[in-house]
């Protein structure tokens, strides 16, 4: 497969959720690459606002990036009913796009409302702000453990500490349960 450098893709669907009025935050390794260090990610997580009237247009959208892609637009549909994830593989590279649909709870509003604009590669990217990152990523390492998550919080409170707004970071971290994990990630730093 070529080789395509990643931010164009990433561009390019950010191109495409605007156009098509989809909020969206782009989250996962790609937004730790902006508060972070840099690390290899293997795909892009993206969470979107996304309603069953628009999954066709942005089907037709995505597909159009590639002559060689896949999206399924069943999974869409399942996504938006269960609040979970569907993907878009990017055939020119095998590059994955995970879409994570926006649940309805306090959270969620929140991290979509403070979302922060970045430039790639001279355009506009809505990418999840640090504390919000950083909450993500301490709920993710209480589920699965993986030691990837607490590396990420550490890299993204060593390079973005004087952006992070410890206040809200703790309080949504003890809402979230997860203030003890973070507070010894603090201590550890």
């Amino acid at each position: 497969m070529p080789q395509e450098d990643p931010q164009n893709l990433l561009v390019n669907i950010a191109k495409i959720l605007k156009e098509l009025k989809i909020p969206y935050i782009i989250t996962g390794g790609m937004a730790v690459l902006v508060w972070g260090r840099p690390r290899f990610t293997a795909d892009i997580d993206i969470v979107v606002e996304l309603n069953k009237n628009k999954v066709d247009k942005l089907k037709k959208a995505l597909l159009s990036l590639s002559d060689v892609a896949y999206f399924d637009k069943k999974s869409a549909y399942e996504a938006i009913k269960n609040k979970g994830e569907f993907n878009f593989i990017y055939g020119n590279t095998g590059i994955k796009i995970d879409f994570w649909v926006l649940s309805n709870d306090s959270f969620d509003s929140s991290r979509l409302k403070r979302r922060k604009i970045r430039k790639v590669l001279g355009e506009n990217v809505y990418f999840s702000s640090p504390e919000d990152l950083i909450l993500i990523k301490l709920k993710w390492y209480k589920e699965l453990l993986s030691s990837r998550q607490i590396e990420d919080v550490e890299s993204i409170l060593k390079i973005s500490d004087k952006k992070i707004d410890f206040k809200y970071l703790k309080i949504w971290a003890k809402k979230l349960n997860v203030l003890k994990i973070l507070n010894n990630v603090i201590n550890r730093s």
